[in-house]
């Protein structure tokens, strides 16, 4: 396995709170990737919201805190000081009928939850995540409105879809990053971070075939249609056949190229991860190469239920696409550190 040369380690880039240089919240924070990518750079986190059970124990596991729970539920008034504000918050629509109010118009959305404790605590950076057809959604109108929210709550907003597979993990995942500043700190040159020049294709993150126990897809209508070899494009997925119709879940990909996105839903025999031609066989990833999919690091530790954890990390962030940003965010800010 090719070693992710962005992080490797949670236990050697972890920060005690002593030694911290800015403070930051977590919300819908899942099974951490936000704050693992934060605490590298010297993070300390002092405020979690996650409501699902599962992610709420994986997250204790691994950092030791339990995170509060529904955010609905939470006073912005009990939100600690904070520097940083991060929030990979679903996506949903807003009522934007007639006049467009910004914040008004995000009530009734989990969004509203981020507004009012921005409104209410003013940390000097937003760093917000979301699916990429987020640009989309409503014909674009919820992206508007999340726009003039942030600037009716005086931000200065920068927004760009990344594609993980750019930025050192094998994934070829589409999100859309929204990174604000304060208005009173004049940030005028924020650049989000340009691909690496290192490639990690799927080959490099998998397991070791003699200590795998994960069961190998073996079916009658498996179909290969093209030869496994090295893609035009490795930061892309390349699919070179297919299970009964090559449906969703139903498509086998080369592992010399990018894999597809990891999904927390979906069905077909290759569910959630996708389904790879490896050493003549074919089979999904196993929890751990999800895990390094998504670039956590090796001493992260995973639910023992598989399914819990194909569905986590199909949930999740890429974590070096986040430390790669927020090293953007402190050469533009750099009084933050």
């Amino acid at each position: 396995m090719k070693t992710n040369k962005i992080f490797t380690s949670k236990k050697e880039n972890s920060w005690k709170k002593k030694g911290a240089t800015f403070n930051f919240i977590d919300l819908f924070a899942g099974i951490g990737g936000f704050r693992v990518a934060l605490e590298s750079h010297g993070g300390n986190c002092v405020f979690t919201s996650e409501w699902d059970k599962n992610s709420q124990e994986t997250y204790f596991e691994n950092f030791g805190e339990f995170p509060d729970g529904d955010i609905t539920k939470i006073s912005e008034n009990d939100i600690p000081k904070h520097n940083v504000l991060c929030a990979g918050f679903p996506c949903q629509a807003f009522s934007i009928s007639g006049k467009r109010k910004g914040f008004e118009d995000t009530r009734g959305t989990l969004f509203f939850d981020v507004a009012r404790i921005v409104k209410k605590t003013k940390p000097e950076i937003l760093f917000l995540e979301n699916v990429k057809n987020f640009t989309k959604h409503d014909n674009g109108n919820t992206l508007e409105v999340v726009k003039k929210t942030l600037e009716k709550l005086g931000y200065d907003h920068y927004s760009k879809v990344l594609r993980s597979s750019d930025y050192g993990v094998p994934q070829a995942r589409e999100r859309i990053y929204i990174i604000g500043f304060r208005s009173d700190l004049k940030i005028k040159n924020f650049d989000f971070p340009e691909p690496t020049k290192d490639i990690i294709v799927v080959e490099d993150i998998l397991e070791n075939e003699k200590s795998l126990n994960h069961p190998y897809i073996e079916r009658s209508d498996i179909v290969i249609t093209k030869s496994v070899h090295q893609p035009i494009n490795p930061r892309k997925p390349l699919q070179i056949g297919k299970i009964n119709k090559g449906g969703q879940g139903e498509r086998i990909y080369s592992t010399k190229g990018a894999g597809i996105t990891l999904s927390a839903y979906g069905g077909g025999a290759a569910s959630k991860t996708g389904a790879y031609y490896i050493d003549g066989k074919i089979r999904k990833l196993t929890p751990r190469e999800c895990a390094r999919m998504q670039g956590f690091p090796e001493d992260y530790v995973i639910s023992e239920n598989k399914n819990i954890c194909y569905k986590q990390f199909g949930d999740s962030v890429s974590v070096p696409v986040l430390q790669l940003i927020f090293k953007q965010i402190l050469k533009a800010y750099p009084h933050l550190n």
